[in-house]
């Protein structure tokens, strides 16, 4: 793994607004061609290996808190409890995930996995891969996202109801407008009717009890970027389970036990000193050197970084309410005083591809940049 420096193309951004990327620069710059990460094919097999084993061990962790009944570790309320489990049960759609790992010393190991809304898939799966086309056509990228989400839309095309597939986020956010697009798309060159409608202007039709578009038309089926422990904390959240025509949400409701930091003391549980795994508990105990992590919080927010008893690292925000977990510090690597986070990306139950995301500092927060990476 090498960081390397080099000239953006000429007028690069015109480039990336051609492909629909339009928040590549906010009040800081977020997608970074100035650099880019060289890989071994023995470590792109490494990560690959890595994020298809850590996928099933996500899965049977599940399956352990759902046997347990482990969902106030989780501060999960209880109304919800029963949707993750027929979620689960009845196996409901789901398509992909992030794991965030930290590839250092020729190790590899999770920091924590981004189940239910991650984002920076269009930049993994469609920017970064156009940028190696231009800068060197004769190399790869560990990245068949694109292929993998068609190919996987298809395949769960027969799992949803006979209906129009809803995608939704917020209004406001174009990051998140651009990822659920793009999702779409796969889905729409999938072969799915697909209708587009945002979080905040769906409604409830109370006679019927089913949740309904601008258009009035049922909701049946529904890909969301818009978290679940947000949705459950709001009224709307509520008439989730009055809905009489069952609505696949995707992700399903079980993902709010992957996408909760608590899954990685559990982890821990189940795989004790596993190579691929920190340990990581539900109070500091014996640690000594450790991140405080909320168990609900997104872009590094409340993040507290302890080392011999000292917050060498510390950043603000809204979450820690629900509670925060304790995970063993392992230090991102250093080149050149940037940090590189590994998002390594599960499609359907395969590992896809990846994205970096490159930070000033051991936390990487909502400052932190995309950079792209080939294999050498």
């Amino acid at each position: 793994m090498q960081r390397n420096t080099i000239e953006p193309r000429n007028n690069w951004q015109a480039a990336v607004e051609k492909l629909g990327f339009g928040f590549h620069t906010s009040d800081v710059p977020y997608w970074d061609e100035s650099v880019y990460y060289s890989f071994s094919a023995i470590e792109i097999n490494a990560i690959e290996k890595a994020t298809n084993e850590l996928w099933e061990m996500s899965l049977a962790a599940v399956q352990h808190v759902i046997d347990h009944q482990l969902y106030n570790q989780f501060a999960i309320p209880a109304f919800i409890v029963p949707l993750i489990e027929k979620s689960w049960e009845q196996d409901h759609p789901a398509i992909y995930g992030r794991f965030d790992l930290c590839v250092k010393n020729e190790q590899i190991k999770l920091l924590e996995f981004n189940a239910d809304t991650p984002t920076s898939l269009y930049e993994a799966g469609i920017v970064q891969w156009f940028w190696l086309q231009d800068f060197n056509a004769s190399k790869d990228q560990f990245n068949s996202i694109h292929e993998k989400l068609i190919a996987y839309w298809k395949f769960l095309n027969r799992f949803l109801h006979n209906n129009s597939l809803h995608f939704t986020c917020l209004k406001e956010s174009l990051e998140d407008l651009t990822n659920t697009e793009y999702m779409r798309d796969c889905a729409i060159q999938a072969g799915l009717n697909t209708q587009l409608v945002f979080i905040d202007d769906i409604g409830w039709d109370e006679m019927n009890q089913q949740f309904v578009d601008l258009e009035e038309t049922a909701i049946q089926n529904i890909f969301k970027l818009y978290p679940w422990e947000w949705l459950v904390n709001e009224s709307f959240g509520e008439n989730i389970l009055k809905a009489k025509n069952e609505p696949y949400w995707i992700e399903p409701a079980w993902k709010m036990i992957l996408s909760n930091k608590s899954i990685l003391p559990i982890l821990w549980q189940l795989y004790p000193n596993h190579p691929l795994l920190l340990p990581a508990f539900f109070e500091p105990g014996s640690l000594t050197n450790f991140v405080k992590k909320p168990k609900l919080s997104r872009e590094g927010a409340n993040i507290e970084m302890m080392q011999s008893g000292i917050a060498t690292n510390k950043t603000g925000g809204e979450y820690g309410e629900e509670g925060f977990i304790y995970q063993a510090l392992f230090s991102l690597p250093e080149f050149d005083g940037k940090y590189p986070v590994i998002g390594s990306w599960i499609i359907g139950q395969e590992a896809a591809g990846m994205g970096i995301r490159e930070a000033d500092g051991l936390i990487t927060d909502n400052k932190s940049r995309f950079v792209p990476h080939l294999i050498s």
